[in-house]
C-alpha cells in the first residue's frame, strides 16, 4: 500500500476534505501562474496577479501539510473537526478573496478606498485571525496530549507547529503594520513595510511539512528510534537557525540575498544541513520495511 493509498484509505473525513481543498487551492495557484506568464503581466507590486499565484500555492500546500501533520496528534474528534474545518474554510476565503481582487485589478490588502474593498481587507485580516487560533489549538494539543508513539515524529510535529506559529505571528505583524500605514494615509508605505517581513513569513511557513516529512521518511528505515530522534533533532536545530537568521534580517531590513557574509553563511549552512539530513534519511530507506495498520489508522514501520 503506497502513501497516497494509505492517505485515501486511512484519513478521517475532515482530513480528506482538507486534502481535496488543498489540491484545488494549489491548482488555482498553478492556473494563475499560467495566466500571468501567458499575459506577460508584472510579477511585482500590489496589483500583480502574482498574489493569486503565491496565495494559491502556499495555502494549498500549507492546508494539506497541516491536515497531514496533525493527523498524528491525539485530538478529540469533534475538536479536530472544528479546528481543521475552520482552518480549511479560512484558507479558502483567503485565496478566493485575494484572487478576486487580483482579477479586479485592485490591492487585496490595505485597500480602504471603497466600502467593498475595506470589507475585503478586513475579512482577510479576520481570516488570518481564525487561522492563527486554529494553529494555536493544534499546537496546544501537540504539547499537552501524548501524540505520536514515535518520539521522532512527536518532536517533528511539535516543532513544525511552533515554527508555523512564528510564520503566522509574522503575518499578523505584517497586517498590523500595513493597516496602520494605510490608515495613516501612506498606502504605498503599507506594502513596503509589510513586504520587508515576507522572507521570514515564507521560510517559517513550511516547517510543518519539512520536519514531519523527514520523520515520516525515517520510519521506512531500520534505524533505531533513538537514532531517528537525533536526526530529527538536528533538523529542528537547523530549521530554527535558518528561521532565526532570516527573522533577524527581515526585522532589520536586510535582503536575505544581499546579507552580510556571516549571516549569508549561516543561512546557507542551515539550509544545506536540512537538505543533507533529508538526503541522509532517504539513503537509509529500505523497501523491505513492513508496515501494518494500527488502531488510529496510521502506518508504522517495524
Amino acid at each position: 500500500m503506497n502513501a497516497l493509498t494509505r492517505i485515501r484509505h486511512d484519513a478521517r473525513r475532515v482530513e480528506k476534505v482538507a486534502y481535496a481543498v488543498g489540491a484545488a487551492l494549489f491548482l488555482s495557484g498553478v492556473v494563475h501562474a499560467v495566466v500571468l506568464l501567458a499575459t506577460g503581466g508584472s510579477w511585482l507590486g500590489p496589483l500583480s496577479m502574482r498574489k493569486a499565484v503565491t496565495f494559491g500555492l502556499s495555502f494549498g500546500l500549507t492546508l494539506a501539510s497541516v491536515a497531514w501533520a496533525t493527523s498524528f496528534l491525539t485530538v478529540r474528534p469533534r475538536l479536530r473537526t472544528a479546528l481543521l474545518g475552520a482552518f480549511t474554510a479560512a484558507s479558502v476565503a483567503e485565496v478566493v478573496l485575494v484572487s478576486m481582487q487580483a482579477w479586479r485589478g485592485v490591492p487585496s490588502h490595505f485597500d480602504f478606498e471603497t466600502p467593498f474593498d475595506s470589507a475585503v481587507s478586513m475579512t482577510l485580516a479576520a481570516g488570518g485571525g481564525v487561522i492563527v487560533l486554529t494553529i494555536i489549538g493544534f499546537t496546544a494539543a501537540a504539547l499537552v496530549e501524548p501524540g505520536p508513539e514515535a518520539a521522532s515524529m512527536r518532536l517533528a510535529v511539535r516543532a513544525g507547529l511552533v515554527v508555523l506559529l512564528v510564520a503566522l505571528a509574522t503575518g499578523a505583524v505584517m497586517i498590523g503594520r500595513g493597516v496602520v500605514a494605510a490608515r495613516g494615509g501612506d498606502p504605498q508605505g503599507a506594502y513596503t513595510t509589510a513586504g520587508s517581513l515576507k522572507p521570514l513569513h515564507a521560510v517559517a511557513m513550511h516547517a510543518i511539512l519539512v520536519l514531519p516529512a523527514l520523520a515520516w521518511v525515517l520510519r521506512f528505515t531500520r534505524w533505531p528510534e533513538a537514532h531517528r530522534l537525533r536526526v530529527v533533532l538536528a533538523a529542528v536545530v537547523a530549521d530554527a537557525l535558518l528561521t532565526a537568521v532570516i527573522g533577524a534580517e527581515s526585522f532589520t531590513g536586510i535582503d536575505p540575498l544581499a546579507a552580510p557574509l556571516p549571516l549569508l553563511g549561516l543561512s546557507v549552512l542551515a539550509g544545506a544541513a536540512l537538505a543533507g539530513l533529508g538526503i541522509y534519511a532517504v539513503t537509509g530507506v529500505e523497501p523491505s520495511v513492513r508496515f501494518t495498520r494500527v488502531p488510529i489508522g496510521k502506518a508504522r514501520g517495524r
